[in-house]
């Protein structure tokens, strides 16, 4: 469940330094003692990923009762933050609390809409979340495990009340397309392990037993978590899939769009100013994208025309086809990708002059949903609970997943992408829930889109074809600027959006076919791709030209990170106090 006090910021501006007050000072980090109180007390999961052990024992609430206590308690913190005035504050807690102060205002507006109660689809469900927990929590000590049982106790409430707010959503209209759907069950199904030893559950009781746990406690304590799942994990998992069945399938919408939704267009805006950081328009963002798309396009005819090939289209139809650009079997498609990671980790010193200390690993996304899901994503680890990020790389239909997208998936979702980023964010001098909730989307993910392009400086495109699929996976970033705003502003059908995604990329069709339930069933996400990756572009290019022989690109990488995750006219800000300091350092 994404807690609506950890929901991502809109928009914020760093203010201009002036003279501090000790007593907004005093007054402002006591504010964001208590802000970060209220981020650890509503939400223990996050807590334990922090590093912070006094909620092991609980996990997150469900409900709109909940949503609207977390609202109120937000609403309250930013009354006392508007009661704080920036000029009494120094330049670093001045940009806090712009954060801060969209961070709340963020929350609070997202909770008004009925759309919160959707916490399923299949991108992502609450049921899916709950069984992938032990993979994302440190088990070391005797208290991990007894606390790990105490969390399974109470998966059942937290299905049944989950249960409940999707049945009611659905009663209000409150569903997902029926075209996203097909085949959903099988993501609530698969979490159910006829043998508890092989359920995602019992995965820390899996492991060998830690010198610290007596044998008969550690036998004792493995029985009990068998018993969790057999007697009460399962069965209120298959409660929810029947309920899904009866109540909630049958009333799916035929509409895809936003719009389709009571309160849909308000929603749709809201999302767009929520993950871009910018005040663009639904169209003003299709227009970039009709844009990009052309020009992405013209360098791809360029590149299939120099390989010898008579169009582009020839080039990525052999691309697609070819048994020789696809892994035989899951552990190859692993391998492949574990190699890819790690040749990209012996290169970033050319790239950075600070890099994380925290390590990432490579697992496959779980089969349970993997049919639906995406290529790959990255998961957070924690420097501060022990946790390695993770890697995840999608293993199902191996015909449908090339040889030749690794590189740039691997810089995306790996290094220099998303584990660069975020793990060297963890690690900075800032207020810990900066460190551990400002992910803000068009930051995040253009930095993953811009690491793509840092493929090329790191020489791992060395075949056409990698080439290829890095053209085709900006084109595909490109296209969501154009199938976003058309499902959700213009009307435009899934099969227009397929159709559209199929013409102008070299994705393969299942790929395709999960992307686009993807944007219908995040609204507004995909956008954030592209726009932030083509600021970072802008803000590099204006470096470059400013400092002339005196730019360093290493240092520029610094200076983009060395915030953590800021809006983009933030950013901007940033990089220009940056480029001035430069100039004066040189």
């Amino acid at each position: 469940m994404r807690n609506i006090l950890i929901a991502l910021a809109v928009t914020t501006i760093l203010a201009a330094p002036a003279a501090a007050t000790p007593a907004d000072g005093q007054s402002f980090q006591q504010l964001m003692d208590d802000y970060w109180a209220t981020l650890l007390r509503e939400s223990p999961i996050a807590a334990s990923q922090a590093g912070v052990t006094t909620y092991d024992s609980k996990l997150d609430e469900v409900g709109t009762a909940a949503m609207d206590r977390q609202a109120a308690e937000a609403t309250a913190l930013l009354a006392r933050l508007n009661a704080i005035p920036a000029a009494g504050l120094d330049p670093a807690n001045q940009a806090n609390r712009a954060i801060l102060k969209r961070q709340l205002e963020g929350a609070i507006e997202g909770n008004r809409f009925g759309q919160r109660q959707l916490l399923y689809s299949t991108l992502g469900s609450y049921h899916n979340t709950l069984a992938g927990l032990a993979e994302q929590l440190p088990f070391r000590t005797r208290a991990n495990y007894d606390n790990w049982l105490a969390r399974l106790a109470l998966i059942p409430e937290r299905m049944r009340a989950y249960t409940d707010l999707s049945v009611a959503a659905a009663r209000q209209g409150y569903v997902q397309p029926c075209v996203t759907m097909t085949g959903f069950e099988s993501s609530i199904t698969g979490v159910i392990a006829a043998d508890p030893v092989k359920s995602r559950f019992y995965l820390p009781f899996a492991a060998a037993r830690p010198a610290a746990i007596a044998d008969a406690d550690w036998t004792a304590m493995q029985a009990r978590a068998r018993d969790l799942i057999a007697s009460r994990i399962n069965p209120g998992y298959q409660a929810f899939d029947d309920a899904y069945i009866r109540d909630i399938k049958g009333k799916c919408r035929a509409l895809v769009g936003a719009s389709a939704l009571p309160g849909g267009g308000a929603y749709y805006a809201y999302q767009v100013r929520q993950q871009t950081t910018t005040d663009l328009t639904p169209d003003a963002i299709h227009r970039i994208g009709l844009g990009e798309v052309a020009r992405i396009r013209a360098e791809m005819v360029a590149l299939a025309t120099k390989s010898g090939f008579a169009t582009r289209e020839a080039m990525i139809a052999e691309m697609r086809s070819n048994p020789k650009y696809f892994a035989r079997t899951p552990g190859e498609l692993m391998a492949a990708a574990a190699l890819q990671a790690k040749t990209i980790d012996g290169k970033m010193p050319s790239l950075f002059t600070r890099l994380p200390r925290l390590p990432y690993g490579v697992r496959e996304i779980p089969a349970e949903t993997a049919a639906g899901n995406t290529t790959a994503y990255y998961q957070p680890g924690s420097p501060d609970a022990g946790i390695a990020g993770t890697y995840y790389v999608n293993t199902s239909k191996l015909d449908q997943r090339p040889l030749w997208e690794l590189p740039a998936l691997t810089v995306h979702e790996a290094v220099p992408g998303h584990h660069m980023q975020i793990a060297l964010q963890q690690e900075l001098e800032m207020p810990a829930w900066r460190k551990y909730t400002a992910f803000f989307t068009a930051f995040v993910e253009g930095w993953g889109l811009y690491s793509e392009r840092l493929g090329i400086e790191l020489g791992i495109y060395d075949t056409p074809e990698k080439n290829m699929g890095r053209l085709s996976y900006e084109m595909w970033r490109a296209c969501r600027l154009v199938v976003d705003t058309g499902l959700h502003s213009k009307g435009w059908s899934k099969a227009q959006a397929v159709a559209y995604m199929k013409d102008n990329t070299a994705l393969t069709e299942a790929n395709i076919d999960a992307e686009v339930n993807r944007y219908i069933s995040n609204p507004g996400q995909a956008l954030a791709y592209k726009l932030g990756e083509l600021k970072i572009r802008e803000l590099r290019a204006r470096a470059e030209t400013a400092l002339g022989p005196k730019f360093d690109l290493r240092r520029f990488h610094d200076a983009v990170l060395g915030q953590g995750a800021v809006p983009l006219d933030a950013l901007e800000a940033q990089i220009d106090a940056w480029i001035a300091a430069e100039k004066l350092r040189a």
